[in-house]
């Protein structure tokens, strides 16, 4: 029987969690090793699937890659050029090895990416951006072909933020000849933690979380060893977990700064935040107020946040309107909420949540990564029962031990079949 999670709720969760590398920041930095040959060292890497498929990528290619934790990537004898439909179809951050690829030796062959089936994330805005660098690119049978004698430095306008098209571009510029300018360009930390590693390397990147990233190309890099920064998702799903089980959670080994939006918007529902230079702690209040939120692209709320929110509100007093501008599929979580009580009314883009007392517990089934984070959230707020929440290698994709972490610190949840 596969593997699933069962929460019995009701517990007020008090104590210290840690939080993990940023999942979105370690495997940009993974495809980043295929720029430069020799042993980058990656420190704080969480163990996740994602990072275990990027992995067996990289290696598929010629790298080996080794540890947990601290991971070892060497690129020296990286050969391959092919990133084959297999090991990609599961994750769509494989895209980022095209870049790089590119990049080093002047072609590449990417299947189109699969992951979460959120709606549509197109990668259309990778391949103008190549094809501004000089890249001759092509789709066939599925897959991107890009190919380059050498790539030379251009004005690259995006017509929206794209945070993997934003960091495929950079990474392809750094062996680039001459200046490559990238103009609205997503802010996200993962982008600047990515371009404080290439320059420790050796690259010449400035603007990095802002709207206007200049690159300097150079003809090689050096590798380095460099820590991955810490998950700002991971650390928000913590914080709301304070609120729905009304406890004390302090969430350590985390930038407060990466978490402005949200900190904001737990305020407004009550919550008391207390920050320092690396914790942040939530403690839940006696009602929650009903908050509007809208997903944009950082520094704005993120949209891997609004499943994890919006258990909050369901537990609110009044009415909250969820908005969502990233995605146009990301509210597959809502019937399972409303399996368990929840009172949400979905309309387009728009999510009208009306709080109620108490949710019940109810066998749910995750439908993507974060859908799965709010239903540990909802059974952690259950009162009474029992919540059995099946389809978790969902969860397993970007949280390192939720619910080991979670059990530190009270909760009563736990495996079973598998």
């Amino acid at each position: 029987m596969a593997e699933r999670i069962i929460i019995e709720g009701g517990v007020p969760l008090r104590g210290e969690v840690p939080v993990s590398g940023a999942k979105n920041a370690a495997l940009p930095l993974m495809a980043a090793s295929l720029l430069v040959p020799g042993k980058l060292v990656l420190e704080n890497v969480p163990d996740l699937r994602d990072v275990q498929t990027m992995g067996r990528l990289l290696q598929y290619l010629g790298a080996t890659c080794e540890g947990k934790g601290t991971l070892v990537v060497n690129s020296s004898d990286v050969t391959g050029w092919e990133a084959p439909y297999d090991l990609v179809k599961t994750m769509r951050a494989s895209i980022l090895v095209l870049g790089p690829l590119l990049a080093r030796f002047g072609r590449a062959k990417v299947s189109q990416p699969g992951g979460c089936a959120i709606g549509a994330r197109p990668i259309n805005r990778h391949l103008s951006g190549l094809e501004a660098l000089g890249a001759n690119v092509r789709l066939e049978h599925g897959y991107v072909i890009a190919e380059a004698d050498r790539l030379v430095g251009a004005e690259v306008v995006f017509e929206a933020p794209t945070v993997t098209g934003t960091e495929n571009l950079i990474m392809a510029a750094v062996l680039a000849e001459g200046e490559t300018t990238l103009v609205n360009t997503a802010r996200e930390p993962e982008i600047v933690d990515l371009a404080n590693a290439l320059n420790a390397m050796g690259a010449k990147i400035s603007g990095a979380g802002t709207g206007v990233i200049t690159v300097q190309g150079v003809t090689s890099l050096t590798p380095v060893t460099y820590s991955v920064l810490p998950d700002r998702i991971e650390a928000g799903t913590y914080l709301i977990a304070a609120g729905v089980t009304g406890g004390t959670i302090k969430v350590v080994g985390c930038v407060p700064s990466h978490l402005r939006a949200v900190i904001d918007r737990l305020e407004k529902a009550g919550l008391h935040i207390q920050e320092g230079n690396d914790w942040v702690q939530a403690s839940g209040s006696d009602g929650i107020r009903a908050v509007d939120v809208r997903t944009d692209p950082y520094p704005g709320f993120p949209t891997d946040m609004q499943a994890q929110f919006m258990v909050l509100m369901a537990l609110s007093t009044g009415l909250s309107t969820i908005t969502e501008t990233i995605f146009e599929q990301r509210f597959m979580h809502v019937p399972e909420l409303c399996r368990m009580g929840a009172d949400i009314t979905l309309s387009e883009r728009k999510a009208v949540v009306r709080g109620v007392q108490r949710l019940s517990g109810a066998p749910v089934m995750a439908t993507d990564l974060r859908a799965s984070a709010s239903l540990v959230l909802a059974g952690l707020g259950v009162e009474n029962g029992i919540t059995e929440i099946s389809r978790v290698y969902h969860l397993d994709r970007g949280y390192d031990d939720l619910d080991e972490k979670l059990s530190s610190i009270g909760a009563k949840i736990w495996r079973a079949g598998g």
